[in-house]
């Protein structure tokens, strides 16, 4: 499956580069002169480009955890999909890659994304899940 990734302005551009080397098409909210807009706008962005939007801002766009309730991806009919990224530390530039490769690699194993959310969490002592 061959995806193609938005970067949202909360990551590094730089996580374009590991998901082009993973096969998919990338680009990031900075490349596109996105920076800056509402999330609601960025939302119609990502859904009329058919990005698979990954991000750090998952209670906004996933909808807070555990409560059911939707955020912007969950209210949209139909959307490409979202990658979260979610640790309880800083997100620093290495945490980030090494999640978002994580992401990447669990990718390979899925048919789509298609009205879906994949989260990759980093607990307190460096694990993930």
């Amino acid at each position: 499956m061959t995806l193609k990734l938005l970067i949202d302005e909360c990551l590094v551009p730089d996580l374009t580069k590991l998901a082009w080397e993973a096969g998919h098409e990338a680009t990031c909210v900075r490349d596109r002169g996105w920076l800056g807009l509402k999330d609601h706008e960025l939302i119609e962005h990502v859904v009329a480009g058919d990005y698979t939007f990954v991000t750090h801002n998952s209670k906004d766009f996933r909808g807070p955890a555990g409560t059911g309730e939707g955020g912007l991806h969950r209210k949209q009919a139909i959307h490409a999909g979202l990658i979260c990224l979610n640790s309880t530390r800083p997100m620093s530039i290495s945490r980030q890659q090494r999640l978002f490769k994580l992401a990447l690699a669990e990718l390979a194993n899925l048919d789509d994304l298609v009205n879906k959310a994949m989260e990759v969490f980093e607990d307190d002592e460096g694990g993930h899940h």
